[in-house]
């Protein structure tokens, strides 16, 4: 009850303080920027020339301004960029000269699709609705790459999502130019008859670090989209049917433990825009073997690892999934939810480690009055195993997961350019007597006109059904100031105990309330020596709430700069003065575990990126109120740049905890805590040869070991502290994760892709802490060990180009420049 009411007068405090965002003065607007695009009437050679008479009668976009680091300088006539835009009945065009002073000085490194080198290059903004809240972007490197992504407002950009487009670019004697046509197959727009959009150009100068936009940006507050020019002068389209087939073989040869298979196998995937908004994705049969390997870890806290998605699907196109962090993709063919119960005298025959996807379909969009929708429907297959009887022979199927059905729901209304109302329900039904699950959010994130102050809650529910129905409630509200020098922010959230979305997302801990404080000071544009400056403040107060307990009390405060020659440096402090009681370690409610006072201080360095070497790393300590405990936490990562064709990357980590305090079992009752050394290392090398802008050459390795040797155990009393007991047994352990990836890809047609992979892997476990890296090793390299040879090819078919090519083949009109054959088109 005391808490209701604490987090009410929080409540209306927030909102007193949102009735104040109206006494903000608005600041003073820079005019917006407008540029009209010329009708294109004959054909254009996308070969990054600018040669066809058309282009030199069409408008131009110049006069561009710095973005970073001296926001709002005049670009320099040496470095000056102009744009030109047509359209015809087919995309839109663009055509762009940027100067160079010494052409040969352009920054050009090869890179894989949508990743950016080290690289000058030129970015398009393009907002079909014109309503600041859901832009494309595509970027043509001066290497010929290309990259396009999502924009989104207060997150990463998506760069998974993926469009197929046409560029080339070309070196001349001014500096480098471009030609782009964007099909409007790709884009989303209304269907207007004159058509109103959103536009901005970015340059990048990789060597001076500096960025120039076309319509001035204000960095200080609000999201990039905020500050779209206008492009005007398209007339008389109309939305394209947006439908595509990506049909895939794939070939697997595995060989493991002396045994080895061949499979072979064949799906597709389908995008169906079912409107000038909403685009329906739909995987069937879909073969996800050759996604990258995960980063396995010994996990010995109270929670699962989370892995990162690796599966295209689940990649493309979800930002709208994202709202509220509710949806964790990889539920979806993960571990079966069902245990296996053996009988007396009976065995296993093997437990399968994941669930078949059977198939699943993806329906998002968003309108021109800025409402979002997203629907996610996957279906699993039913997994079993046998338990066999030793003594008869006689087996049994046992269930581990039925057939299930996954589903996600996103209505996101979005007004005022910056503001936001979210409701999200995902729910999970599986067949038969298997736990079903529901969670359903309310979301708002409201920002006042001038983009200076930020109120932001949500409510969630979460329902379980397993033999009986358990609800559980998360509440947050904060507020804060988000522009300018100095920022801060306050917020609340509170979880009830029976709160959970693990069945389709991720909860990690419950059963608290949770006071945040913050603030921040930065600088907003260079100053003397300095780049850039930055400092955070963040405060916590955590209790348990039942029963309820104080929980911790933190305060963390980081420290950075970024020179002249662009290196940037900093350092951390993390204090808890008066401890923690982890209530999440004892594995049992309404239990916990003193843990002491702790100093974290923290110190990193990064070096100039531009450079062939650069490095970066980082080493923090953990010091415990508590005699012989601390832990070293340390990270180096070194790249080199050989050419602009092959990189090598390396990557250390070490984890080292000294006389740590950790669960261990229950015994007699008793929850029994042990003392323990652990010593974690990881080695990862990764390398690419790219032979060209659509053909590359991948190689990752990843070593990972873990020892863990325990000195002695202890029994946990009520209060959290430890008392001597008599348990025994050897818990100490030896892990290691062996992973090597040989990966070459080449993109052999616009939306088409061979893959040809490697794949080497091992894991090995001891029951004793064997420190020697080379008794380790010694010791993967006697287990099985698995090796895959697997060649999956994709290729990319369009209705519209299909229809043109009909067309032709029939004896009907010229074929234009086309989707799936474009001559001399340099793209992906």
């Amino acid at each position: 009850m005391l808490l209701m009411k604490n987090l009410l007068r929080l409540t209306f405090f927030l909102f007193a303080l949102s009735f104040s965002f109206a006494q903000q003065t608005q600041t003073s607007q820079t005019p917006t920027k407008q540029i009209v695009a010329s009708r294109l009437e004959g054909p254009i050679r996308v070969d990054g020339v600018l040669d066809e008479g058309v282009w030199s009668q069409a408008p131009v976009a110049n006069n561009f301004i710095e973005r970073q680091p001296n926001k709002g300088q005049k670009e320099p006539q040496e470095h000056a960029t102009s744009a030109k835009i047509l359209y015809d009945d087919t995309g839109i065009y663009f055509g762009v000269q940027i100067n160079h002073p010494n052409p040969k000085e352009i920054s050009r490194e090869l890179m894989e699709r949508d990743q950016i080198g080290n690289d000058d290059f030129f970015a398009i903004s393009l907002n079909g609705n014109n309503d600041h809240q859901q832009s494309l972007l595509f970027i043509i490197q001066a290497s010929g790459v290309q990259a396009d992504a999502k924009l989104l407002i207060n997150k990463s950009d998506d760069y998974s999502w993926n469009a197929v487009w046409y560029s080339a670019i070309k070196i001349n004697d001014q500096g480098w130019s471009l030609e782009v046509k964007i099909p409007f197959s790709e884009l989303r727009f209304p269907k207007d008859q004159v058509q109103t959009w959103g536009l901005n150009f970015i340059t990048n100068l990789q060597k001076k670090q500096t960025q120039y936009t076309w319509n001035p940006i204000d960095n200080t507050k609000g999201s990039f989209m905020l500050y779209d020019g206008i492009l005007t002068g398209i007339e008389n389209i109309s939305p394209p049917t947006r439908l595509s087939f990506s049909p895939y073989f794939s070939t697997y040869f595995n060989k493991y433990n002396h045994s080895s298979d061949l499979n072979v196998n064949g799906g597709m995937d389908l995008k169906y825009g079912l409107n000038e908004a909403f685009t329906l994705d739909l995987t069937l049969i879909p073969d996800f073997g050759q996604a990258n390997f995960d980063e396995a870890v010994l996990n010995l806290g109270p929670f699962e690892q989370q892995y990162d998605e690796n599966r295209s699907f689940f990649m493309e196109g979800t930002e709208l999934f994202g709202k509220g962090d509710l949806f964790y993709s990889r539920r979806v063919g993960g571990e079966p939810s069902g245990s296996l119960d053996l009988q007396p005298g009976e065995e296993s025959t093997g437990t399968p480690e994941k669930v078949n996807l059977f198939n699943a379909i993806k329906l998002s969009g968003r309108t021109k009055k800025g409402l979002g929708i997203g629907l996610f429907n996957g279906v699993t297959e039913k997994l079993t195993t046998k338990a066999v009887n030793k003594t008869t022979g006689t087996s049994r199927d046992v269930v581990l997961e039925p057939w299930s059905n996954y589903n996600v729901l996103v209505l996101d209304q979005r007004f005022g350019g910056n503001s936001s109302i979210t409701l999200v329900n995902t729910n999970v039904t599986r067949e038969g007597h298997f736990r079903d699950a529901n969670v359903t959010a309310l979301l708002a994130d409201l920002t006042n006109k001038e983009n200076t102050h930020n109120l932001f809650g949500s409510l969630k529910q979460s329902i379980v059904n397993s033999n009986t129905y358990l609800y559980g409630t998360e509440a947050t509200l904060g507020a804060g100031k988000i522009a300018g020098a100095h920022r801060y922010s306050f917020d609340a959230l509170v979880r009830t105990k029976d709160y959970s979305i693990d069945d389709l997302g991720y909860t990690g801990g419950n059963n608290y309330v949770n006071y945040h404080g913050y603030y921040s000071y930065r600088y907003l544009k260079p100053r003397g020596k300095l780049n850039n400056l930055n400092y955070q403040l963040n405060v916590n107060l955590s209790s348990r709430l039942e029963p309820y307990q104080y929980r911790g009390f933190d305060i963390h405060q980081t420290f950075s700069v970024t020179n002249k020659k662009f290196e940037t440096m900093g350092l951390g402090l993390l204090l808890t003065p008066f401890g923690e009681k982890d209530m999440y370690e004892p594995r049992t409610f309404a239990r916990h575990l003193n843990v002491p006072s702790m100093v974290n201080p923290w110190i990193f360095y990064e070096s100039d990126s531009r450079k062939k070497l650069s490095y970066d790393g980082y080493t923090e300590i953990y010091a415990f109120n508590q005699p012989g405990r601390i832990r070293y936490v340390t990270e180096f990562d070194l790249r080199y740049r050989v050419s602009d064709r092959f990189s090598i990357e390396y990557d250390f980590q070490t984890d080292i905890r000294l006389r740590d305090l950790g669960y261990v079992a229950k015994d007699q009752g008793e929850i029994i805590i042990g003392r323990r050394d652990v010593h974690s290392f990881e080695n990862a090398i990764e390398s690419q040869y790219i032979f060209n802008d659509k053909m590359a050459l991948n190689l990752a390795f990843r070593h990972y070991l873990s020892t863990v040797k325990y000195d002695g155990f202890h029994a946990l009393n009520t209060s959290g502290d430890l008392n001597p007991s008599g348990f025994q047994g050897n818990h100490d352990g030896s892990y290691n994760f062996w992973n090597l990836d040989l990966r070459f890809s080449w993109w052999f047609a616009p939306g088409s892709q061979l893959t040809l992979l490697y794949r080497n892997a091992a894991d090995s476990q001891q029951a004793a802490a064997v420190n020697s890296l080379k008794d380790n090793l010694r010791h993967v390299f006697d287990q099985p060990m698995l090796n895959t040879l697997s060649l999956k090819i994709t290729y990319y078919l369009d209705y519209n180009a299909a229809k043109q090519f009909v067309k032709k083949a029939t004896g009907g009109t010229r074929r234009k420049l086309s989707l799936a054959n474009p001559p001399q088109a340099k793209s992906f």
